[in-house]
């Protein structure tokens, strides 16, 4: 299973990468697994302001629909408007391409309470 050493992961399958005290958030590669074929990706406009453990937006699949929840709070500062016409890049490349906003966040410490890769691997494994 791809689970990228470096990351922070949330109990709802998000993961975020700090670059530049910013926090740049997609699903993990078992959620994308999980869901099916992407469709549709209902992301916020630039200037939204998240809060942790609250839905940002929305995934759809074949099989199902599922929110998107924020793993911190703060501001998005750009989204990924690839996803719009190929959200199947969230299946092809979760932690790459498939990435989905980028959060100007209020507090990067927070990100601690979050699973490390090893965590993380050890919770799904025993899903």
């Amino acid at each position: 299973m791809d689970v990228p050493e470096g990351l922070r992961y949330t109990e709802d399958h998000e993961w975020v990468r700090t670059e530049a005290g910013e926090g740049v958030v997609g699903i993990t590669a078992y959620a994308a697994e999980e869901l099916g074929d992407i469709v549709f990706v209902d992301l916020p406009k630039v200037g939204t302001k998240l809060q942790a453990g609250t839905p940002f937006g929305a995934i759809e699949s074949v099989k199902t629909a599922s929110d998107l929840y924020a793993p911190m709070s703060g501001e998005v500062v750009a989204v990924n408007a690839s996803l719009t016409e190929k959200p199947e890049l969230v299946n092809s490349d979760p932690y790459g391409e498939g990435w989905m906003v980028r959060v100007r966040m209020d507090d990067a410490g927070a990100l601690t309470a979050l699973e490390d890769a090893v965590a993380y691997r050890v919770r799904v494994e025993a899903a």
